[in-house]
């Protein structure tokens, strides 16, 4: 036993002694790997060290590169950025003065030439009709260029201030004019202001006016007292002119007066019936008023002396008073005396149905005036409708530069209006009148009534 003890503490010590030396082995080893790693270590610091100073300049190299192409890629954007506003604000500035050069084209210019052609005179149409003429073709073709419509419309824009300037210190111009036979006559024209002169190759000489229905002048004689003064002026340029004080309204005024009967005419196709109807109503209210003006009205001291002659038993007596009295008031009281025999109740049934059938007789016609006076005016606002029809046709032709064209139109609309104001009015008060009138004789009728059957029955009482 001690022998095995002992060998196996030989072995111990042998195995321990062994582990020793494998330990001192392995710890110069790792020594030897330590002192080489850290020499590695070291190396590499120091190369790091060396090599780190290049490459962080290099660093800040490439970010202040960075940073420089970013503010190129910042600025490039924001020069494209306004690139696209500018063009936007280019195009919309190209579109504003587009619609502006149209507004002035087809607008501003187009309406004053309108208005150009419309107020010069009518002898002056000659000079400026081609020049009107040609900026208005130019300006409806489609395919003419911008600046030929408003090279043409110029024109006729420097034409006007041309006339202008020629107003102010007299114009003598060749044209034509109308004389007393309606026969074109040339001759030569001074215009000055307002007025207007011609003298004519025959030698006749007077006023130029466009009068109403014609587009052209018209020689106006004002007396051979200013014969030689026009002939002067318009041969030399010198010479003593007539004077209107008026501007000429004188003569305008004097021209669109009218008879009653050209009044009416404006008025169109509706005038007529709304005439007839007027007429009719006027005629029902005469023959109305002279039916209702002689019917009698029974007076309190006829009633009470038929009265006295019925509660006398005297009936033929009371029937010859009751029959000089006229009318459905007489009938009245001799249909009471017929039955003043019956009860009270009877003759009161007698004297009501008497008064329903004369109701009728006296309304009879009424009912038409009031019909009139509610027709008229709807026939009148039918003038209008057709009047403003026939301007808006006029418009859609000739356009709203010459009133004078829209004027029948116009005054068909108004006159129509007019007249069935004028026929309604009356008619309405007509109406009201001989409506209150037969009202009050059937008051008076009934208060006759009341007072006959009151009559009769104070009689009965005694």
């Amino acid at each position: 036993m001690m022998k095995q003890v002992a060998l196996a503490f030989t072995l111990l010590c042998s195995v321990a002694l062994g582990q020793a030396q494998t330990f001192e082995a392995a710890e110069a080893s790792a020594k030897s790997d330590l002192d080489k790693a850290l020499a590695e270590l070291s190396a590499l610091e120091k190369r790091i060290a060396d090599e780190k100073i290049p490459l962080a300049r290099e660093l800040n190299t490439l970010e202040s590169e960075v940073i420089a192409k970013r503010r190129e890629h910042t600025e490039a954007k924001r020069l494209q950025d306004r690139k696209s506003v500018d063009l936007g604000k280019l195009k919309a500035e190209e579109k504003a003065f587009t619609d502006q050069n149209d507004y002035l084209r087809k607008t501003l210019l187009e309406e004053y030439i309108r208005r150009f052609e419309t107020r010069v005179h009518a002898s002056e149409k000659e000079q400026y009709q081609s020049i009107i003429k040609d900026a208005r073709e130019t300006n409806e073709n489609p395919s003419s260029p911008a600046e030929s419509v408003f090279t043409k419309q110029l024109s006729v824009v420097q034409a006007a201030l041309d006339r202008l300037g020629n107003l102010l210190g007299g114009h003598i111009y060749d044209g034509s004019a109308l004389n007393t036979d309606g026969i074109a006559e040339r001759g030569r024209f001074v215009m000055i202001g307002p007025l207007v002169v011609f003298k004519g190759n025959d030698g006749k000489a007077g006023l130029a006016e466009q009068l109403r229905g014609s587009t052209d002048a018209t020689l106006i004689d004002i007396g051979p007292e200013h014969q030689a003064g026009i002939a002067a002026v318009v041969s030399s340029g010198t010479g003593l002119l007539p004077l209107d004080s008026t501007m000429g309204n004188a003569l305008k005024i004097k021209q669109v007066q009218e008879t009653w009967w050209e009044h009416i005419n404006k008025g169109g196709v509706v005038i007529w019936p709304l005439l007839a109807l007027g007429l009719a109503a006027a005629l029902v209210a005469l023959i109305k008023w002279w039916q209702l003006a002689n019917l009698s009205r029974i007076q309190p001291s006829d009633l009470q002396s038929i009265l006295d002659h019925v509660n006398d038993n005297d009936t033929a007596s009371a029937l010859v008073l009751a029959k000089r009295i006229k009318g459905p008031a007489g009938d009245l009281l001799q249909t009471a005396i017929q039955n003043a025999g019956e009860s009270r109740e009877m003759i009161e049934e007698i004297l009501y149905e008497k008064m329903l059938h004369t109701k009728p007789k006296l309304e009879r016609m009424l009912p038409f005036l009031s019909l009139t006076a509610a027709t008229s005016p709807l026939l009148g606002l039918l003038g209008t409708v057709t009047g403003m029809i026939n301007t808006f046709k006029l418009i859609t032709v000739f356009g709203t530069g010459d009133p004078k064209r829209l004027s029948s139109g116009i005054s068909e609309a108004l006159v129509t209006t007019e007249y069935g104001l004028i026929i309604a009015v009356p008619c309405l008060l007509l109406f009201a009148l001989l409506s209150r009138k037969a009202k009050g004789i059937l008051a008076s009728m009934e208060q006759t009534a009341v007072g006959f059957v009151n009559g009769l029955a104070a009689r009965n009482q005694r």
